[in-house]
């Protein structure tokens, strides 16, 4: 497949039928429209923070929505079995690194970044508790004990 070249530009105004014709005979062809508004009731911060993909989440390729992504659910249900065995943040960190788990940004974690993962870990722990792989590494959790 030849590699494909793409330009985002910024309309200064309205499209107008010509510059369409225009690109398009440079060989241009449109791919996608986006269009924006100030959104009604909602606070800033809020919709700011909208665009930030959760730990333990991507993009799909399609870019229509959110899927799982694997390696950092695993550490998110490494860290809420340690939580069930009662280890302390630093020892969770260190599991973590040992295992080869890096933060999203390619860190070591540490135990600031453990802490700063337990807001998510409540939203996804759900989730994570209904699983067949959770049950049996909970029955496995247990004979630890």
């Amino acid at each position: 497949m030849a590699n494909m070249k793409r330009i985002r530009e910024v309309p200064t105004g309205p499209l107008s039928a010509e510059y369409l014709r225009e690109r398009t005979s440079a060989g241009w062809k449109l791919v996608a429209v986006e269009w924006e508004r100030p959104a009604e009731g909602e606070d800033h911060a809020e919709s700011a923070s909208a665009g930030e993909v959760p730990f333990g989440s991507r993009v799909s390729n399609d870019c229509t929505h959110l899927e799982e992504n694997p390696g950092e659910m695993e550490a998110l249900t490494l860290i809420l079995e340690q939580i069930v065995q009662d280890r302390s943040l630093s020892h969770m960190a260190d599991t973590l690194n040992q295992r080869g788990f890096r933060t999203r940004e390619g860190a070591k974690w540490t135990v600031v970044s453990v802490y700063n993962m337990l807001p998510r870990l409540i939203e996804v722990s759900p989730h994570i508790l209904e699983t067949e792989a959770w049950i049996e590494r909970r029955k496995q959790i247990s004979t630890l004990g």
